[in-house]
């Protein structure tokens, strides 16, 4: 028999390196829990072909432009009940200044943290994190699967410095529970199996911090 999530946290972010399968897998999980869907909506960034193309050109207005865009819709949500309604989301306000660690440079980074601390931002805390992880053999596999032109120029390299990035800042998070999904072979939208053991997993969670490896 299926599991079907009997209470759902109320606000659930999914988490992980580009081409991970976040973005499939929270879209997937507020259908499941008939809940809102909060999106970072790379696809709207205009600088991001260009940092793709020439970093050194394009990253300071590709991360601030994120910068705005995630902290507009954190305000929006904050005006909306979160303990009356659900909400999955593909990003942790954190990961900006993740990524800006990884793709500034110090006087980029300096410029990128007196904008940011112009923000008086009441961040909500997850109820719920679920941190992906997969190899960067396996995420360069699933970017060239799906395709997307500009992606198509992220090298290895990048993708490395960012599984570390990701790696070492989970290593230290506490600021909510979070469940360490092993997503190197695990395909949660195209093999119900393995979707609906993650949910019997969300179903037993407990406080702090867990892994989950699918059983095949």
């Amino acid at each position: 028999m299926s599991a079907k999530p009997k209470a759902p946290p109320r606000y659930v972010v999914v988490e992980g390196t580009i081409g991970v399968g976040k973005t499939s897998l929270a879209r997937r999980l507020a259908e499941s829990f008939n809940a809102s869907l909060v999106l970072e909506e790379a696809e709207d960034n205009p600088f991001l072909e260009r940092f793709y193309r020439n970093p050194q050109q394009g990253a300071l207005p590709a991360q601030l432009f994120f910068l705005f865009q995630r902290a507009k819709q954190l305000e929006i949500l904050n005006q909306q009940d979160l303990f009356t309604a659900t909400h999955v989301a593909d990003y942790l306000f954190d990961k900006d200044r993740l990524f800006a660690g990884v793709n500034l440079d110090s006087d980029e980074l300096a410029l990128y943290d007196k904008v940011y601390s112009r923000f008086s931002l009441d961040v909500p805390t997850p109820d719920l994190v679920i941190y992906l992880q997969a190899p960067t053999d396996v995420l360069l596999e699933r970017i060239a699967r799906r395709g997307i032109d500009y992606e198509q120029q992220i090298e290895r390299s990048y993708l490395e410095k960012l599984n570390a990035a990701y790696a070492s800042f989970f290593h230290d998070y506490r600021a909510a529970p979070l469940l360490i999904v092993n997503a190197a072979q695990a395909d949660f939208i195209n093999r119900e199996q393995d979707y609906q053991q993650l949910l019997t997993e969300l179903q037993r969670l407990q406080p702090g911090r867990q892994y989950f490896n699918p059983a095949y």
